[in-house]
């Protein structure tokens, strides 16, 4: 059929199906719950469309009913990844950990604006808890979950930053109101400042219902207008007093554009992360180093040089930019665990490579311990080429042969030898260290 002379109803339909293509990547990167404004928008744009495409009249044809067929799966399709996206378990998940960090700030910081005690370590410990967790929710590469995630993340972390920002730095303040008449408007802009500081954190954890970060734009606006209006010319203690209020107000007035930043793909998307890919380069190279030592024919050969390059990428990670970002900042910590495991490996081997060639007379318990290390080495080898999860056969055994070696080691006696006991208390360490390690390697973590 000619494109001129194409059915109505046909025509209809590509009309339909190209309003449903427009709002596809909205769908997708869908990171809100199902009581969301923009989740009601969608869902309402979706089902006119299934009324349209229903309306349509194929009067018989089949060519017609199977593009109106096609057009319904098309938006019924969407519908139910709008659904999926906002009721995803571990949506739900973030939403949960985020209300626990609501509470938290609802219980222990917006009092302390208010006039109450200073922030407790309670809290400074329950919003890194909470950060943390948050870095563990698993997305499965999944847009909207990245999204949510990222969103939840970028608002307490900001909220962290308010607070530790404002707890370590105060301007230099207040002067004295008889030096100079600007001071006193300066002194009254700084309380003004410390209330929007407050006010800020409510809105940016949703705490607070009755401010809107426009109007805080604005008042927070207003306060550098008023600044900037002072004549302070020839004082420059007020001046710069002055100037920190300012900076201050400036800090706060970023935070307001959390929500415009966190929606762009490069914020959550961290396989595309510059930091995260020169992360992603030293595990590479990490794991070419790893696989070299253990299928060597002669490993020894291959301790120091092999040592040195990886104490150069430890220098590497200690380089990468953390941007502020807990999910980065664990994938730094996680890969610096990764190489120095690798490094405690080689020191091991050396270590036992030596105390062959070196036979001396030892105190029994002194020997039990080296035997035990010798165990370790050989676990430790096995704990590195391993790529499973908690669920394999292998994990189960690893762990068990690990927690076999820590009671051996419980039951050696130093009989009041200081090397025996340091040596004992080493080699915990070590069992322990690798027993970490290998849960670090199977509990699935991704960026």
């Amino acid at each position: 059929m000619a494109m001129g002379n194409q059915h109505p109803s046909v025509s209809r339909l590509q009309e339909i199906q190209k309003e449903v293509k427009g709002i596809e990547q909205q769908v997708i990167g869908f990171s809100g719950l199902s009581d969301d404004k923009n989740y009601k928008k969608l869902e309402r744009i979706l089902t006119k469309q299934l009324f349209e495409i229903d309306s349509v009249d194929t009067e018989g044809k089949g060519d017609i009913q199977q593009a109106r067929k096609r057009a319904a799966q098309d938006t019924e399709r969407l519908l139910k990844e709008l659904e999926q996206n906002a009721n995803h378990p571990h949506r739900i998940e973030i939403q949960n950990i985020y209300k626990e960090a609501q509470a938290l700030v609802k219980d222990k910081i917006v009092p302390f604006y208010s006039g109450g005690n200073c922030v407790t370590d309670e809290f400074e410990e329950g919003i890194q808890d909470i950060i943390l967790r948050l870095t563990h929710v698993k997305t499965g590469g999944k847009i909207s979950l990245r999204k949510a995630r990222y969103h939840t993340l970028t608002k307490i972390c900001a909220v962290q930053e308010i607070i530790e920002d404002c707890m370590k730095k105060q301007p230099s303040l207040p002067l004295s109101e008889d030096t100079h008449p600007s001071v006193a408007k300066i002194n009254a802009v700084m309380c003004e400042v410390n209330k929007a500081r407050g006010t800020l954190i409510a809105l940016l954890m949703g705490v607070d219902s009755t401010e809107t970060c426009r109007h805080l734009s604005c008042v927070l606006s207003g306060l550098i207008a008023d600044l900037d209006a002072l004549d302070v010319c020839g004082h420059t203690e007020i001046r710069n007093y002055r100037r920190e209020v300012v900076e201050d107000i400036n800090k706060l007035l970023k935070y307001l554009d959390l929500e415009e930043e966190a929606n762009t793909t490069y914020a959550f998307d961290l396989g595309q992360n510059h930091s995260i890919l020169k992360i992603e380069k030293v595990l590479k190279r990490m794991r070419e180093i790893k696989n070299e030592l253990l299928q060597a024919q002669s490993p020894p050969e291959l301790y120091l040089s092999s040592k040195t390059e990886l104490q150069g990428l430890i220098g590497q990670l200690d380089e990468v930019s953390l941007e502020k970002n807990p999910c980065i900042r664990e994938a730094r910590r996680r890969a610096v665990i990764e190489v120095q495991t690798l490094i405690t490996y080689l020191d091991l081997k050396e270590a036992l490579e030596k105390r062959k060639l070196l036979p001396c007379e030892e105190h029994p318990p002194h020997k039990v311990v080296w035997d035990v290390l010798g165990n370790l080495s050989e676990i430790q080898e096995e704990v590195l080429s391993f790529d499973g999860n908690r669920t394999d056969k292998n994990y189960i055994r690893l762990e068990e042969l690990l927690t076999k070696q820590l009671l051996a080691l419980d039951a050696v006696d130093p009989q009041g030898e200081e090397k025996c006991k340091a040596a004992r208390k080493q080699a915990v360490k070590l069992a322990q260290n690798i027993l970490s390690y290998l849960d670090m390697k199977s509990d699935e973590w991704e960026y």
